[in-house]
C-alpha cells in the first residue's frame, strides 16, 4: 500500500481528538456507565422479589417482555433516517428501567406516607398516584432527555430524535412496572384466576396500553427536539419545562382515570386520539428530515463529498434500502454495514448543516462539522471499496463552512467558495448505483 493510503497514519484531525488516543478508556467508560446504570435495577428487582416471590418475578418478567418488543421496535423503525447510537438508545432504555424505577419508587412511597399523616387513612395511596407518581416519575424519565440535549446536543436533529429518546426510556421504565404489576397479579390470582390474574392485567397493560408511557414521556421529548432546532436560549431553557408539565398531567389524568372508573371514558376520547396525534406528528417530522437531507444532497455532489449519482439513491428510504440490498447480494453483508454507515454519516451531516444555516447550533460547529465529513469520507472509501477517489482530498481538515445562502453551497458570504476535492473523476459513478 502507498505510503499516502487511508491507513498509512490517521488524517490530523483525529491525531488531535484526546479520545483517539485513549482507545481503553473509550471502551471502559462506556462499560462501567451501563454497569452503573443497571445496579438500580438490579435493587428495584430484587425488592420485587422479596415481597412477591421469585416464581412471580419470573411470571412479570416473560409477560412484560411481549408489549416491550412491540414498543421497541416501533420506535426503532420511527428511528430509520438517522439511527442513533446503539450505545445511546441501550443506555436510555436501562436508565427508565432502573434509575428511573428506584428513584420514583423512593418518591411515591416517601409521598403515600405523607399523604396518610396529611389526608387521612386511606389516602395516601391516591395521593401517591395521582400527585407524586405522575411528578417523580415524569422527571427521572424526562432528566435523561434533557441531559442528553445539554451534554450530548449534537445527538438531537429534531422532534423524532426527542420521540426515541422519550420513547426508549418510557419503554424501560414500563417494562420493570410490568414486572410488578403482572408479579403481583401472578401472586394474588395466578394466570387466569379470581380476579383475572395475570391475563387480565396483561390485557389491560400489555395489549390496551403498552405505549402509555412512551406517549406522556414523549411530551418531554417533542419539546426536547423543538429545543435543540431553536435559537432562543429562552425556548432552549423554557420548552423542555412545558413538555414536562404536559407530560405530567396526561400521566396524572391518565392515573386518577384508572382510580376514579373513569377509564372506559378517558381512554378512548383522550388518550387514543392523542396517540394518533403523535403518530401523525412522528410521520410529518420524518417527512420534514427526508427534505431537509433531500435538500443538501445536490450541495454534497457539487462539492465532490457524495458522487452525483448517489443523489437519487440517499434521497430516499427506498433507494437507501435497495442500494444496500444490492450490495449484500452482490458483496455481502459487510459491504452492506459500511453503506449503511456511508448512509447513516451524509444523513448526520445534512442535518448539522441545516442547522447551521439556520444559526440553531453553538461554537462547537465547526468542529462537529469536521469530524461529520471526515466520517463520510472514511464511510465512502469502505463502501466503494476506492479510498483514493474522495477520501485522499481530506487529509487535512477542511476550512470552516460559512451558512451557504442557496441549495447549492458554492458561494458562502464573504466571497469564498468551497473547495472542490482534487482529482475527482467527471463522470464518477458508484459501484452500487
Amino acid at each position: 500500500m502507498s505510503s499516502h493510503g487511508p491507513l498509512a497514519s490517521p488524517p490530523p484531525w483525529r491525531q488531535h481528538q484526546p479520545w483517539a488516543r485513549q482507545h481503553n478508556k473509550s471502551v471502559l467508560l462506556p462499560v462501567l456507565g451501563l454497569v452503573a446504570l443497571a445496579i438500580p435495577g438490579l435493587v428495584v428487582l430484587s425488592l420485587i422479589g422479596a415481597n412477591l416471590g421469585s416464581d412471580a418475578v419470573l411470571v412479570g418478567a416473560v409477560a412484560a417482555m411481549l408489549p416491550v418488543v412491540v414498543v421497541v421496535a416501533a420506535l426503532l423503525w420511527v428511528d430509520r433516517w438517522e439511527p442513533e447510537p446503539s450505545g445511546l438508545l441501550l443506555a436510555a432504555f436501562i436508565w427508565g428501567a432502573s434509575v428511573s424505577v428506584l428513584g420514583a419508587l423512593m418518591l411515591n412511597e416517601t409521598a403515600a406516607v405523607i399523604g396518610e399523616i396529611a389526608v387521612g387513612a386511606g389516602a395516601g395511596r391516591f395521593v401517591s398516584l395521582v400527585i407524586s407518581a405522575p411528578l417523580a416519575e415524569e422527571a427521572f424519565k424526562g432528566a435523561f432527555v434533557v441531559g442528553l440535549l445539554w451534554w450530548r446536543r449534537h445527538e438531537f436533529d429534531g422532534v423524532v430524535d426527542g420521540v426515541v429518546y422519550a420513547g426508549l426510556v418510557a419503554a424501560g421504565f414500563a417494562f420493570t412496572e410490568n414486572i410488578l404489576y403482572f408479579g403481583r397479579a401472578f401472586a394474588d390470582a395466578g394466570l387466569a384466576g379470581a380476579g383475572g390474574g395475570v391475563l387480565l392485567v396483561f390485557v389491560l397493560r400489555g395489549l390496551l396500553s403498552p405505549f402509555a408511557h412512551p406517549l406522556f414521556t414523549s411530551m418531554i421529548g417533542i419539546a426536547v427536539g423543538l429545543a435543540a432546532r431553536s435559537r432562543s436560549t429562552g425556548a432552549q431553557l423554557g420548552l423542555p419545562i412545558v413538555g414536562y408539565a404536559c407530560a405530567v398531567v396526561l400521566h396524572s389524568l391518565w392515573n386518577f382515570s384508572a382510580a376514579a372508573g373513569l377509564f372506559v371514558a378517558v381512554y378512548p376520547l383522550i388518550m387514543v386520539p392523542l396517540f394518533g396525534a403523535l403518530l401523525a406528528l412522528v410521520v410529518w417530522q420524518r417527512r420534514r428530515e427526508q427534505r431537509i437531507v433531500a435538500a443538501q444532497l445536490p450541495g454534497f455532489a457539487s462539492a465532490g463529498w457524495i458522487a452525483p449519482s448517489e443523489v437519487g439513491l440517499l434521497a430516499s428510504l427506498a433507494g437507501r434500502r435497495g442500494w444496500r440490498s444490492a450490495v449484500r447480494r452482490q458483496v455481502g453483508d459487510r459491504a452492506a454495514d459500511a453503506v449503511r454507515d456511508y448512509q447513516s454519516a451524509v444523513t448526520e451531516l445534512a442535518f448539522l448543516r441545516d442547522r447551521m444555516a439556520r444559526g440553531a447550533v453553538g461554537t462547537d460547529a465547526g468542529r462537529w462539522h469536521h469530524e461529520l465529513l471526515s466520517a463520510v469520507m472514511a464511510a465512502r472509501a469502505r463502501a466503494v471499496d476506492a479510498p483514493n477517489a474522495l477520501g485522499a482530498a481530506w487529509r487535512q481538515p477542511p476550512p470552516d463552512w460559512v451558512p451557504p445562502q442557496a441549495d447549492l453551497p458554492s458561494t458562502p458570504p464573504g466571497g469564498a467558495t468551497l473547495p472542490q476535492p482534487p482529482g475527482r473523476p467527471a463522470r464518477y459513478r458508484s459501484p452500487y448505483s
